[in-house]
């Protein structure tokens, strides 16, 4: 059974805000906003799976990620499914997610070109609390007055399909290519009555496991696959190893847990089963 906290990752972004969530440092005086905050393994491994906390101001880039098979054909080890759970929103704040309506390829190139794919994507309303699992294929823009939690795939391939002017590089030819866009259908939440008192079973699959744990004590037999032990709020321990909110751990084995009644866990790993 091990523990380890992982290196925190701040990314400067246009996007960004300086107000962050309770628990990082927020940028003084003159410094540029914080749109990302990522947590990152220790040496050179490539963990299936990155954790990341988004903080949005304005409107990100309309964009799509290829699935496995799409991405390991250009020489990538994997695709790259995304989940997000919303911890705060401004009043009106929405994520884009699928179009309105079946674009075929050609469609969707020309809205991207002529910028009406904006009024094309299904902007729609979220709030603190809410939890959206968006598979590879999906085209999508996270939208400004957020606090997120992202997990995801760890991969680095986005393909941006429009930026409203902003002067950086799409990538059309590949997104079309990748993009499966039509109405965004919600992944079915599994039944969660059997996860048991105080764990919600967030998601499970295709890519990987969500849970989110309340305060209080409780164990989980990982066996030799890595999990990302994310506190949310609150404080406490992981076989031994002290942990608080903003902080983001390494775990594997059978790790015991021990947090204050006011803490709030998530607990990612890969796989398409809980444990």
């Amino acid at each position: 059974m091990t523990a380890q906290h992982l290196a925190m990752h701040r990314v400067e972004k246009p996007w960004g805000r300086k107000t962050l969530w309770p628990g990082f440092p927020e940028p003084a005086g003159d410094d540029a906003p914080i749109g990302e905050i990522w947590f990152q393994s220790p040496g050179s491994s490539e963990p299936e799976l990155l954790v990341k906390y988004l903080f949005t101001s304005e409107r990100l880039s309309i964009q799509v990620h290829p699935d496995d098979a799409q991405a390991r054909a250009l020489g990538y080890p994997r695709g790259k499914d995304e989940a997000w759970l919303v911890l705060a929103a401004d009043p009106g704040a929405t994520i884009g997610l699928g179009t309105v309506k079946t674009l075929g390829p050609e469609a969707l190139r020309e809205a991207a070109l002529d910028g009406s794919i904006e009024a094309q994507l299904d902007w729609k309303p979220v709030k603190a609390g809410d939890f959206i699992y968006a598979p590879a294929r999906t085209v999508h823009a996270i939208g400004p007055g957020l606090t997120l939690i992202e997990i995801q795939q760890n991969v680095d391939l986005t393909y941006r399909l429009y930026d409203y002017g902003r002067a950086r590089e799409l990538h059309l030819d590949l997104g079309v290519e990748v993009s499966d866009a039509r109405p965004f259908e919600f992944l079915q939440r599994p039944d969660q009555g059997v996860a048991g008192a105080g764990r919600e079973l967030l998601a499970a699959g295709p890519k990987f496991v969500i849970e989110r744990r309340r305060g209080g004590d409780w164990s989980i037999d990982l066996a030799d696959i890595t999990g990302w032990f994310v506190p949310v709020e609150g404080e406490g321990q992981v076989d031994a190893v002290s942990w608080r909110a903003g902080e983001c751990l390494a775990v594997s084995g059978k790790i015991e847990v021990i947090a204050n009644p006011e803490a709030d866990i998530l607990l990612a790993y890969p796989g398409v089963q809980a444990l």
